[in-house]
């Protein structure tokens, strides 16, 4: 099989011109055609706002979830058919405050999804409310007297037993193609923070802000297989930004607890209606 990025066409965004998004969607692109996956082999679950758009623009299964409730939908969608290569997109809004809860326990869980969250510190959907990683201080129509602490969310994952824990720029497209594919194939939860400017609402954190402070892990020696020290990394944000994976480990996946799963996926068992009436009654009762 051969896959073309005329496969994955689909729509016309109606994101802002200069959208970090646009850059997101050519990288997953990329990523797709570089590991050679067919539209029918994937599925792409997203959140409300501007990132929750993202599905409409490729020619894939796709589905929008409500407004934070990404990960579990993706998770039922992954447990019947652990044959699909499941995405997960959202904004750090949908991700990191509605979503904030199911993030943990995904991360702890170890299913098998790759989670990519759009996070250009505001909420770009509702014209520029701050967000959970709104630098503190930040003056928006919400926050009169300035934004309280930013939400550290490649602490926050590493702390809640995220197996793969990334970080890019959608300015760097062919790196954040390269994290994705790595996400992609990493056997567990592959959670990717991709710093996303908005050039609406967020002219601080700008492309060219963050093409002067982001640096690349793999250029330097660091070995992403320390969670003393990906926690020490996850600290850096100012003057040096890492992107790349912050931390790394192979551990059981969630699926593969299941002895329901290990023959074939549940959407290919045939079902005993006699069972399915005996478990109706015994939740009934």
């Amino acid at each position: 099989m051969t896959v073309a990025i005329e496969d994955y066409q689909a729509g016309t965004p109606t994101w802002c011109p200069g959208c970090g998004n646009f850059r997101i969607l050519a990288a997953l692109k990329e990523a797709f055609i570089n590991l050679d996956k067919a539209p029918s082999e994937v599925l792409i679950v997203s959140g409300i706002g501007q990132a929750g758009k993202l599905p409409q623009y490729m020619r894939c299964n796709g589905f929008n979830a409500l407004h934070g409730r990404a990960l579990p939908l993706a998770t039922g969608a992954k447990l019947a058919n652990h044959d699909l290569t499941v995405i997960v997109c959202g904004g750090d809004g949908d991700g990191y405050a509605e979503g904030g809860n199911h993030l943990l326990h995904a991360a702890r869980r170890n299913i098998d999804l790759t989670y990519i969250v759009h996070n250009n510190q505001v909420y770009g959907l509702t014209k520029g409310q701050a967000s959970p990683t709104s630098a503190k201080g930040t003056l928006a129509k919400m926050t009169p007297q300035g934004s309280p602490d930013p939400l550290n969310p490649m602490a926050v994952t590493i702390a809640a037993g995220c197996s793969f824990v990334a970080r890019s720029f959608a300015g760097d497209e062919q790196h954040l193609a390269k994290i994705i594919e790595a996400g992609m194939l990493h056997k567990g939860f592959a959670f990717i923070d991709v710093l996303q400017p908005c050039v609406s609402f967020n002219h601080v954190n700008t492309f060219a802000w963050y093409k002067q402070r982001v640096y690349k892990l793999e250029d330097t020696d660091y070995q992403p297989h320390d969670k003393v020290a990906a926690f020490e990394k996850a600290q850096e944000w100012g003057d040096r930004i890492p992107i790349g994976i912050l931390y790394q480990e192979n551990r059981a996946r969630l699926e593969d607890q299941f002895t329901a799963l290990a023959e074939m996926a549940l959407v290919k068992q045939p079902i005993d209606k006699a069972k399915v009436e005996e478990l109706v009654t015994t939740f009934s009762l």
